[in-house]
Parts: structure tokens; sequence; C-alpha cells
């Protein structure tokens, strides 16, 4: 008999070895590592820590994994969720239904889809799901204009408290360090500070070295400093920065490709550009 229920900590093995054997590029060991991060990390209370799965015998034969998180913003706490990754065994796709409309069923969610394929494009939008995201621009941030007196700093994941940023801004900063990614701060000559948090990135058919924009406040902001990261990066062998984008951007050096990169969402809360923060990106990696 199927049932879908939420994945435990006891079935964690199990759901690995399902997710290594759809996904045929992903080994275990890169779904158990996004698992433990999972285990540990802060889950808004009444929702579930991994997502579900359906059980047939006590062993899941399908999966769908969820990144619950909590944000803070002028109205109050709203719940974000990151459908991430979906497979079901082919003997038992008649039933993946079950898990779509288990995971979908908060009205008050905003539910994001940052990573999916063209061919389910279609499948998304008829489930009542908008892209807020057209596709990637791929800039190269030492060649744009140059600002004065900017100086990028490093963060650590056991940073306390940064000048002249929020406590808010500091955790994300230093949770996101814990998870590989690169924290930093850009100091401006006229004293203010800008957050920014990337993530090495490959890119398919590209040998260039890359980072993705996961975090900033603005997209405004990232142009403004663009120039300071790109040389801060230069030293560290990374010369573009993807990041999400609508079209081309007058104010950045790089290409367009609208083809790749489609985000969409569902539920009370559009979803900015420049915030793929606590994201399957962090969490399970890119």
């Amino acid at each position: 008999m199927i049932r879908c229920r939420e994945i435990e900590p006891t079935d964690l093995d199990a759901v690995a070895n399902l997710l290594a054997h759809g996904f045929a590029r992903r080994p275990r060991y890169y779904w158990m590592n996004g698992l433990r991060r999972m285990s540990v990390r802060d889950v808004p209370q009444g929702f579930p820590r991994f997502g579900y799965m359906l059980d047939y015998a006590g062993m899941p034969v399908g999966v769908l994994l969820l990144i619950y998180t909590a944000r803070e913003d002028g109205c109050g706490t709203s719940i974000r969720c990151n459908l991430s990754s979906w497979y079901v065994d082919p003997a038992y796709r008649n039933y993946a239904s079950m898990l779509t409309s288990v995971a979908q069923r908060h009205k008050q969610v905003t539910y994001i889809n940052i990573s999916p394929a063209h061919w389910t494009w279609r499948t998304i939008e008829a489930q009542g799901f908008h892209a807020y995201c057209g596709g990637v621009f791929f800039s190269f941030p030492a060649l744009s204009s140059l600002a004065k007196s900017m100086r990028v700093e490093i963060v650590p994941q056991d940073v306390k408290a940064i000048d002249g940023l929020s406590e808010a801004d500091v955790v994300l900063l230093a949770r996101h360090a814990s998870c590989g990614c690169l924290s930093v701060v850009c100091r401006a000559g006229d004293g203010r500070v800008y957050p920014f948090v990337l993530l090495p990135m490959r890119i398919r058919g590209v040998r260039v070295p890359a980072m993705r924009l996961i975090y900033c406040h603005d997209v405004a902001d990232y142009v403004a400093c663009a120039n300071a990261i790109g040389r801060f990066l230069l030293w560290r062998g990374r010369i573009m920065i993807a990041l999400d984008a609508n079209g081309s951007m007058n104010d950045l050096v790089g290409f367009y490709r609208g083809h790749r990169g489609r985000k969409y969402f569902k539920g009370p809360h559009r979803p900015r550009l420049a915030d793929l923060s606590d994201s399957e990106l962090v969490i399970y990696g890119p």
C-alpha cells in the first residue's frame, strides 16, 4: 500500500540511495551532505524538516525535498519553501501527484522552484506557478566602472557582529559561510556597507571560472560594488559572476541568457531577484 508521509531521520540513508539512483550525475554523498545540513538547520514550526516521501512497505519509492525558511520583512514573518529535488520510481509514477498536492497545500506559504527543467515549464505553470526570473546574466565584474574608496572583506562563519549591518544580516552571512559560500561585505567610502553571498559554480559548456550571486539586498547594490568584487575575485581565480535577471543589464559588462535559469513561484509573496539564500544551491550545492 502506498502512502505519502514526511521524511524522518531514519529514512535518510534510503532517501539518499533513491535520489542517487534517480539523478545519475549526483553521487550519494552529495545527497547525504545536504540531508545532514537539513537535519541541523532551523525549520519553521509545523513544517517538515526534509520533505515528503512515497512509502511502500517502509521504503521510499518517491521523494520531494522541501526547504522551509522563515523570513522577516516589514509586514512580519512570512514562510518560503524551496521545492527541491523530485524523483519517483517509474513503477510508482501513478502516485507522483500525491507528493506535489501534499507539498503545496499551505496557502500562506510562498513556494519557489529555482531549477525547473525546460520540459517541465508547462506543467509547472499549469499548477499555478508564475515565472519571476527569466534567465541569467553572466557578468565580468572587474570590467565594470571603478568605484572609488571601496574595499571588500571576507566574513567568517564565526562572526558575531559587523559594523554597519543588522543582526539578521550578520547571522545570514555567517550561516551561509558555514555552508561553503563566500560571504563578504563591501565598505564604501561614504560609510555604507553592502552584504553579499557568493557560491562557486560550474557552467555547462563554459570553462570560465565563475561564482553565483546568492544574496544581496538589491541588484543595484551589486552594480555599485561590481568592480570592487571583481578585482577581489581575480586574486582567487574567478572572473565571472552569474546573477538572476530578466534581461540584459546595461550597467554591467557581460551577456544575458534567457534559455537557462528560469525560476517560478506560487503564493502570496513574489520573490525578488538576488535572493537565493537558504535555497537548494546553498544546502545541497550547485
